[in-house]
């Protein structure tokens, strides 16, 4: 019979070795451990997981998280409770809530960043560390978390993300349970809701890999570039011109660093509100070029305070693209809706869930 999640059933028996239980999951995974072994088994297979430990807390992880029906599993021993006693932690929608739900506190009290706002680099973290998956190789993607390496985390396109990953760390100590792969793309969950962009559903069950699988530089869009290069970077993803356009409407948040990408100035006169401006200052917008000493990108001419990139650009000067934009233009629900299910493709990219997408969660936003 199947037991219901954190359960422990009784002891099997004493050994010299120490006290042993049995669980059973609800994906009839089972699991026997000792108080110096774990060992976890399906199927005939068996692996014995590492020893990690986070310093941060007193929760011990004993071993790596462990994919169950769409979530994940976590074996934890706490000195201080539990007397060296192992127990099995399978997190619950409600403790991805409140993993939500401080990083929406956080936005609210770290108001120092660029225009009020940590939430646009938040966004900008989930969309690049899940923006290298190659459909053929089945490599990059969410699923890892590599950015947290060298040399992914020194490639040009992520400059600066080191300040999203820096504001996560309290949170992730808070909770250390969850891999450093579903925080950062819960993270940008966050800040398209908190910052007031569509419902996002979101689900868990990414696992954190090590820098020896570091996609290579040049997976990410290159600002620069026009749109034969826009549909190489996307198709190898798996998306289509229609999803092409609605991911750039992330530009709706944030403004660009000439000491990251070379480029400077925000998009829209918003940047810290999720809306379709991007999309109707494009097609309403005189654009021109911009006179100075940096690389090429446009400015606004009614107020010289707004930026386009070359890239932004190419979706009105390319005739597959320029529908959508106009689409998006005249109307927002739209775009919400078509932004949301091509970003949840996106942030799921390669990962190998064990459940359906019907076990996407949404989560309540901050009031």
């Amino acid at each position: 019979m199947l037991l219901p999640r954190r359960t422990v059933l009784r002891p099997l028996g004493f050994s010299p070795s120490g006290l042993h239980f049995r669980l059973c999951l609800h994906n009839q995974a089972g699991f026997v451990f000792t108080q110096t072994k774990a060992y976890i088994f399906k199927r005939g297979f068996t692996i014995a997981p590492s020893s990690a430990s986070s310093p941060h807390s007193k929760w011990a992880l004993l071993g790596a998280g462990v994919a169950l029906a769409g979530t994940s599993a976590f074996l934890f021993m706490s000195e201080e409770k539990f007397g060296g006693i192992q127990t099995i932690f399978v997190p619950s929608k409600e403790d991805y809530q409140n993993v939500y739900t401080e990083i929406a506190r956080l936005l609210i009290e770290m108001d120092e960043y660029d225009d009020g706002s940590y939430g646009p680099v938040l966004l900008r973290l989930s969309w690049h560390t899940s923006g290298t998956y190659d459909k053929t190789t089945g490599t990059g993607g969410s699923n890892g978390a590599t950015m947290r390496f060298a040399p992914e985390s020194d490639h040009g396109a992520n400059l600066g993300l080191v300040h999203a990953r820096e504001f996560l760390e309290p949170v992730r100590k808070m909770f250390p349970w969850i891999t450093y792969s579903d925080l950062w793309t819960l993270a940008g969950v966050a800040a398209v809701q908190e910052l007031g962009g569509p419902t996002i559903p979101w689900r868990p069950g990414r696992q954190d890999a090590d820098s020896t699988a570091c996609p290579p530089d040049g997976r990410l869009p290159i600002a620069s570039k026009g749109p034969p290069h826009l549909r190489a970077i996307f198709y190898r993803m798996g998306f289509n011109d229609r999803e092409i356009v609605a991911l750039s409407g992330a530009h709706a948040l944030g403004r660009a660093h000439t000491d990251r990408t070379g480029y400077e100035g925000p998009w829209d006169f918003s940047p810290t509100v999720f809306t379709n401006e991007f999309f109707r200052l494009l097609v309403e917008e005189e654009w021109l070029k911009r006179e100075w000493d940096g690389p090429l990108q446009y400015t606004d001419k009614t107020t010289k305070t707004l930026m386009m990139l070359p890239t932004d650009m190419a979706l009105i000067e390319d005739a597959e693209f320029k529908p959508h934009v106009e689409r998006y233009a005249r109307d927002s629900d739209v775009f919400f809706q078509e932004f949301t299910d091509a970003f949840v493709k996106l942030l799921e990219l390669g990962v190998p869930f064990k459940g359906q997408g019907r076990d996407r969660w949404v989560f309540e936003r901050s009031e």
